[in-house]
């Protein structure tokens, strides 16, 4: 087996212990025989409501939001499919079907919210005075601004009618169960898809303070509004209310556990260096490379063969959209550790997107060797300069280098192995 299929394999058990199907079926109810209404949104939720109606033996109804291609086939459950990482208007129209579907229930109906990553440009729902544009822009904004997941979900919530929360207090009276694929560092269920039914804390003041503090280039109006407060969030009193359930049932944490009982059994040393790795895609770049060449050069801090696995989610400050090409968080992560391991023999890596998209292209991540920058030169390509440009995927496709498993039915962020020989 080559570096190449050792790593895409290592990546496939990560995914497969990211299936929802066995958790789900502990999560539920054990009576299940009596109606339910099924709503959500994320990339593994039209998966998730396949399970649920092969485990639910009443009457199931409801509706939940995917992005495009990420569908599931479903008998009961409507599976809409929407925009993302961009908001389009089936998104506008999703949410409003999944908080119809939850309206006017009372104290003895069921709820169940399958929620995953990516569903906030799912549910785009502007506050009154504002349109799906107004959401797009705040959107693109965000994914620009290199914020961490919960700046930019803490600045969301300020401008919905659906996150924070507010789903599930529109489905009070009604009892809810919360099932969530998390691809979240710390795997809070608040901040998965900006929690539609799962409130937190977060308040104007921090949806402020992490727009100063990342320099989020907002439209102006949006500004203004989220400045003077925003949307208010459920009352205390109602989110007492409400009756829910939160259960997280597929995590980053369990996904590298599970590549590394692989590596194990392959007669690798697995070590997980952490499943909530955060920060700048470059800079994370640069301290595993540095981790890598400890490894390779002194045999420490474990010894070889190795295999350095870890998550979480890194991001991108992007350059106006005139001046970047084609490119995602792991792509950029690698070509950046690429530069820092260059000519070292011994060292491959794969960094991917559990969910097989890395951003909104058609690749998941790349691999990468001691050997990839030379490939690069002497195919003609500048690493460098393709770096700072945003364009590693162009990059990696002129050399073979990508890696693009499609769509996987489920979300628990970025995976990373790093083999050292």
């Amino acid at each position: 087996m080559d570096d190449r299929e050792l790593l895409a394999d290592l990546y496939r058990s990560a995914v497969a212990a990211a299936d929802p199907a066995a958790a789900m079926e502990k999560c539920l109810p054990k009576g299940r025989t009596g109606p339910v209404v099924v709503v959500g949104a994320g990339k593994a939720s039209a998966r998730m409501a396949a399970i649920l109606e092969s485990l639910w033996q009443g009457q199931v109804s409801g509706a939940v939001a995917v992005p495009y291609g990420y569908s599931a086939p479903t008998e009961s459950v409507r599976i809409l499919e929407a925009g993302h990482p961009v908001p389009d208007r089936n998104g506008l129209a999703a949410a409003r079907e999944i908080k119809n579907a939850v309206q006017g229930l009372d104290r003895g109906d069921l709820v169940v919210a399958l929620i995953s990553g990516g569903g906030s440009a799912l549910l785009p729902s502007p506050p009154p005075g504002f349109s799906l544009e107004d959401e797009a822009a705040l959107n693109e904004a965000l994914l620009a601004s290199g914020a961490p997941i919960a700046a930019m979900n803490a600045v969301r919530k300020q401008f919905s009618l659906v996150k924070g929360g507010r789903l599930a207090a529109s489905a009070s009276p009604a009892r809810m169960l919360t099932l969530v694929v998390s691809d979240v560092p710390g795997d809070d269920p608040a901040l998965v898809a900006s929690g539609p039914t799962v409130a937190d804390g977060s308040t104007a003041a921090d949806a402020r303070e992490a727009i100063r503090r990342y320099q989020i280039r907002l439209p102006e109006r949006v500004d203004e509004f989220i400045r003077d407060g925003g949307v208010p969030l459920p009352t205390l009193r109602v989110q007492e209310q409400v009756r829910n359930e939160v259960k997280v049932v597929a995590s980053a944490r369990l996904s590298l556990e599970a590549a590394a009982r692989r590596a194990e059994d392959r007669g690798l040393n697995a070590r997980i260096l952490s499943d909530s790795i955060e920060g700048e895609s470059r800079e994370v770049a640069k301290v595993l490379g540095a981790v890598a060449k400890e490894v390779l050069r002194w045999n420490r801090p474990w010894p070889k063969p190795a295999v350095l696995l870890s998550g979480g989610e890194t991001t991108v400050t992007l350059r106006p959209a005139s001046e970047r090409g084609s490119g995602g968080p792991n792509t950029e992560l690698q070509l950046a550790f690429a530069l820092e391991v260059a000519g070292c023999e011994g060292l491959a890596s794969l960094a991917a997107d559990t969910d097989g998209i890395d951003g909104s292209g058609s690749n998941a991540g790349a691999f990468v060797s001691g050997s990839t920058i030379e490939l690069m030169r002497n195919v003609g390509i500048n690493p460098a300069a393709m770096l700072a440009r945003n364009d590693a995927a162009t990059g990696f496709g002129m050399i073979d280098g990508l890696f693009a498993p499609g769509p996987t039915g489920t979300n628990v962020n970025d995976f990373r192995a790093i083999l050292v020989y």
